[in-house]
Parts: C-alpha cells; sequence; structure tokens
C-alpha cells in the first residue's frame, strides 16, 4: 500500500469505496439531519430491545372448593355453615367479589337419599353485596327458617344441601367451584325453649337452674331431652357464645369464673334420633356480674404473749386466694372491741406496743379480702399486761 500524500487518498486494497449518499447529507439542510438522525437512533433502539413476548390472557379466578359445609337444626331453622374460599384453583388469592350458590334437596322418609345437583337451578343465590349479613367470625353462616306447616308436614325428612362459590369474568361470565361437600341431616322434632334460667352466685361457683320444657314444636309432650347445652360468653354478641358443657340435669355449676366480670348464659336442648343431632332455639340470654359478698375464713389458732412491755399476737395464716390483710381487735374486760392496727397486716403477726401494763386485755383476729369482705372474729385470747407482783 501507497501512500499519497498530495490527495490524502489509499490505494490498494483498503482504499475505501465511494459514498454518494454523503454528498446528498451534507447537502441537506441542518433541520432534516437532525430528523434523519433521530429516525435512525430510534430504528436501532426498537431493534436492539428484541421480539415482543405476546399478550397474557387474563386471569380466569376460578374459586377453590368449599370443604368444610355443615347443615345443623336448630328449632325450626336449619343454619348452613362453611368457611368461605379466599383462593382460586391456581393457589392465587381471589380478587374478584365472590358469590354463594345454594342447592338443597329433600328426601321424604323411607325414600331412597337423593343429593342435591347443580343440574337444577340452585336454590338460593346470594350475591357478593349480601355476603357480610351472614358473615360471623370469619365464617359463613346461612339460616333457611321453616314454616310451622312445613316444619310438621316434612318431619323426618332428610334436608341435605350443597354449595358452589362463584365470581364473574369477561361479560360476567360466572366462574364456578366445583360442588362442595354435601351435608345432610333430618329434620327432628325438638323441644319448645329452655325457660326460667337463673344464676346465682356462691363463692366457689356460678349455680344455673332452669325449667324443664313441656312439649316439642309440633305439640307433642315431652317427657325427657337427650341432654341440655349450656352456652356462654363474655359479650353476649352474636356469634361469640360458646358450648360450656352438656348435661343431663337441670342445673350445672360453672366455676371458672371471677367476680366483678361479666358473663352471659343460655342454654338449649338437645334432641337425636339415628345418630343425628338438633338443638331448641336458645333460652333467653340471662347476664350476670358476680359480685364478692363472701368475706374470707376465720383466722385460727390466735396466742398472746405479754413481754418487755408490749403484747405480741401469733395466729395462723389464711389461705384464702383473695386475701388482702389482717386486723387485730383489743378490749378490756367489761369493753367493746376497738381495732389496734391502722393498716391491713399483711403477715399473721402483730406488735402491739400501746397495751397499758396492769390490764386484762381481750384480742381477736379478723381476716380481710380484696373486695373488702371481713371474716367474723377469730377465737378471742386473754392476756394480763401485770407485772410481776402485780396483783
Amino acid at each position: 500500500m501507497k501512500l499519497r500524500p498530495q490527495t490524502g487518498h489509499f490505494t490498494g486494497a483498503l482504499a475505501p469505496a465511494p459514498i454518494p449518499f454523503l454528498g446528498v447529507f451534507f447537502r441537506w439542510g441542518a433541520r432534516r439531519r437532525a430528523h434523519l438522525i433521530l429516525f435512525i437512533s430510534v430504528v436501532f433502539l426498537f431493534a436492539g430491545c428484541g421480539v415482543q413476548a405476546p399478550p397474557q390472557p387474563p386471569r380466569v379466578e376460578t374459586p377453590a372448593r368449599i370443604k368444610d359445609l355443615r347443615a345443623i337444626q336448630i328449632g325450626r331453622s336449619f343454619y348452613l355453615d362453611f368457611t368461605l374460599p379466599v383462593l382460586a384453583t391456581d393457589g392465587e388469592r381471589l380478587t374478584k367479589p365472590l358469590g354463594i350458590k345454594i342447592f338443597r334437596a329433600i328426601t321424604p322418609p323411607d325414600q331412597p337419599f337423593a343429593p342435591p345437583s347443580t343440574d337444577t337451578a340452585p336454590w338460593v343465590t346470594i350475591l357478593s353485596s349480601e355476603l357480610p349479613h351472614y358473615l360471623s367470625n370469619d365464617r359463613f353462616r346461612y339460616p333457611s327458617p321453616l314454616s310451622d306447616q312445613a316444619f310438621r308436614q316434612q318431619q323426618n325428612s332428610t334436608f341435605a344441601f350443597a354449595v358452589v362459590a362463584f365470581t364473574r369474568g369477561f361479560r360476567s361470565h360466572p366462574h364456578q367451584s366445583a360442588l362442595s361437600n354435601i351435608a345432610q341431616t333430618r329434620l327432628i322434632d325438638v323441644s319448645e325453649p329452655v325457660t326460667n334460667l337463673t344464676v346465682n352466685t356462691t363463692q366457689t361457683a356460678l349455680k344455673l337452674s332452669w325449667t324443664q320444657p313441656a312439649q316439642t314444636l309440633a305439640g307433642q309432650s315431652l317427657s325427657k331431652v337427650a341432654a341440655y347445652r349450656v352456652y356462654a360468653s363474655r359479650t353476649g354478641k352474636p356469634g361469640s357464645f360458646r358450648v360450656l358443657a352438656d348435661t343431663q340435669s337441670i342445673q350445672y355449676n360453672d366455676p371458672n369464673f371471677q367476680f366483678g366480670q361479666a358473663y352471659y348464659f343460655r342454654v338449649t336442648t338437645v334432641s337425636t334420633m339415628n345418630s343425628v343431632q338438633a338443638e331448641s332455639q336458645p333460652s333467653q340470654t340471662l347476664e350476670i356480674t358476680p359480685k364478692d359478698t363472701f368475706p374470707p375464713a376465720v383466722p385460727r389458732r390466735l396466742t398472746a404473749l405479754y413481754t418487755a412491755g408490749a403484747v405480741d399476737l401469733l395466729w395462723n395464716a389464711n389461705t384464702d386466694s383473695d386475701l388482702a390483710g389482717y386486723n387485730v381487735y383489743r378490749k378490756i374486760e367489761g369493753g367493746s372491741y376497738a381495732r389496734v392496727n391502722k393498716q391491713l397486716l399483711s403477715t399473721p403477726i402483730f406488735h402491739d406496743t400501746s397495751a397499758a401494763p396492769g390490764q386484762i386485755y381481750q384480742y381477736a383476729v379478723t381476716a380481710v379480702d380484696l373486695s373488702g369482705n371481713e371474716s367474723a372474729k377469730s377465737q378471742p385470747v386473754n392476756v394480763s399486761t401485770h407485772l410481776p407482783g402485780q396483783s
């Protein structure tokens, strides 16, 4: 290769080919050149982004299947109870409003059981705007009352329920879950509600009692019930009552309570038929705030000794859980008791330096609890403050 300085051109294999476009480019005005440069930059920018992925289809939110449906008879009503689904079948959380379809089938006595099916129209459809009315403690609870006539006519029939959850997609197309588990129960002639519920407070328990119902809802005579079910709540709000106990007696003692706290009670009867269980409507709710009006135990084994110008008292310590302290009382012969200590004593010991010499005193001790209840006086003891040789 040879360089020709006079021309600045290369010769040989490396000499570039002429580019006629450059001459045209430089003859354009500044604005046209700027537009061209911008166009080329955009082309290179999109070329560097690669090929775009095809658009993804919208997510289909089909609710997961409900698996914990229960049907419970209380009085003339069935209550359907289950947990609302929060996930879709893809395992992700549901974001669309949820609705519920309820399917019901009734099989008369002595006929083959017929389960509910989605091949028929739903018995009840509950839209998303209505769901909050039936939610209690994160569970869905739907009441299905029967009229008095239907209750009498459909005795011993089998009621079966199933539910489907659904959302709505494009153009309100429903996306339904699979049919839930089937909950079935037999309609039982339960008793009328329990009456005359009362609660009495004792030092160790709240004693509940009530009157046995006389007949069933269908008007039949009632000789006995399978059990009574006692419910309790700390707030009395709907959905807050929990089963406290089942008993066959018309009385129940609840030892798990605290004075000064409110409690709410109600009682139902329990009826059974072929392993199927149903409850009556609950009794009226009874509210009670037990008050501690019970004094602690009387202190025992009080002893007294006069020495060094004072009377020392000693007694057995009380074991009451709500003990606040003790009081010491003193009197002279023919007088009346007066309290000696200014503040409650926390220990079963007292040093009485106010006892005058040459007297015969009688002492007694009481116990006081945290509610201010004071026990009766202990067995008194006498002590003489006479000096030796004094009569």
